[in-house]
């Protein structure tokens, strides 16, 4: 192979490295997000989860295939309905060798008080400063209407962001749901704007039986 060949091969390389694996910038609206895609790698980036404990997204799915789920946070309703939703199909999911992670813009103390409350046993990460959720081009400006109204009337006390216009809005992930194999490839994801609509727990468990666990 050619000079010329390797090196276009290690920058075609490394250009697909980044893309896999840098944040996307956030969104001005949730309309305009650029989500990762099946065929893509589960970026490296690193977490908490209740206990403070540091947890890397990539390495996490080393071990086995992984559901994530972002969700809004632990004030959303439909969030809670959602979270309740897994809880259920959890037994099923561990029995196909599936592990379940809840990731949000929650505290890791915020994130604790949803596990209590809920009775949750699968994994909540904090995302307090966004990193998963521009990894994985999901976080974008809420409206100045939206963020008068979460702040005011919901109590959301998440830090305020400035948009490239200097307003000060609240950034928030669209919800999505995330299936990768054991060595970090997505094969599933499901990514909706409106975030009153989230998939069924039997499209999650279809979803998951296709990807299947590790023999």
């Amino acid at each position: 192979m050619s000079t010329i060949l390797k090196t276009l091969c290690l920058a075609g390389t490394l250009l697909l490295t980044s893309f896999t694996t840098l944040a996307q910038p956030i969104a001005k609206d949730e309309f305009s997000i650029s989500p990762l895609l099946n065929g893509q790698q589960i970026p490296k980036v690193n977490l908490q989860d209740i206990k403070g404990n540091t947890v890397d997204l990539a390495e996490l799915t080393q071990k086995k295939p992984t559901i994530f789920f972002f969700y809004r946070g632990g004030w959303c309703p439909f969030c809670n309905n959602q979270m309740g939703q897994l809880k259920a199909i959890e037994p099923e999911l561990l029995k196909m060798g599936f592990q379940l992670v809840g990731i949000s813009s929650d505290t890791p103390a915020q994130l604790k008080a949803s596990a209590a409350k809920n009775e949750l046993k699968y994994l909540l990460l904090s995302d307090e400063k966004m990193q998963a959720s521009q990894a994985f081009g999901l976080a974008f400006y809420t409206s100045e209407k939206v963020t008068e109204i979460y702040t005011s009337r919901l109590h959301v006390d998440n830090p305020m962001w400035t948009t490239p216009e200097g307003d000060k809005r609240l950034v928030l992930p669209v919800p999505a749901i995330y299936i990768s194999d054991d060595k970090g490839l997505i094969h599933f994801q499901y990514v909706n704007p409106n975030y009153k609509v989230r998939p069924a727990p039997k499209l999650i468990l279809t979803a998951a039986s296709l990807v299947g666990a590790p023999e």
